[in-house]
């Protein structure tokens, strides 16, 4: 469905989201939950309150691209998260579209290249 790189920033909102929002208002609760820019160019995830429907809000360049998902069956398991947003990798957001549940996924120690300050 989707085909992301490995360095594409994945922002999931922790708190359910009314999903009746659109391009504006998801924008301006990137800004004030989750404390980001919304044309930077990451993507951000949001859920329904039931978890079976998604939306990606992201800056393509000139315009805002909106994905919406809904399931026939089943929900999207979101990790648990004291804030209002958790940074995931691209392939963590495979496998939350796939279904996988994130609180029984365990993954191995890699390296990591340290951030400069």
């Amino acid at each position: 469905m989707l085909s992301l790189p490995s360095s594409t920033c994945i922002w999931l909102a922790t708190r359910p989201t009314d999903l009746r929002k659109s391009f504006d208002t998801l924008a301006e609760l990137v800004r004030q939950q989750m404390h980001n820019d919304p044309l930077s160019g990451q993507l951000f995830v949001f859920r329904n309150k039931r978890g079976d429907r998604i939306k990606l809000l992201h800056w393509d360049e000139d315009g805002f691209v909106i994905v919406y998902k809904r399931l026939e069956k089943g929900t999207f398991r979101f990790p648990q998260a004291d804030s209002a947003s958790l940074q995931i990798r691209a392939a963590d957001l495979h496998m939350l579209l796939d279904g996988v549940d994130f609180e029984n996924v365990k993954r191995r120690p890699r390296y990591r290249r340290p951030v400069p300050a």
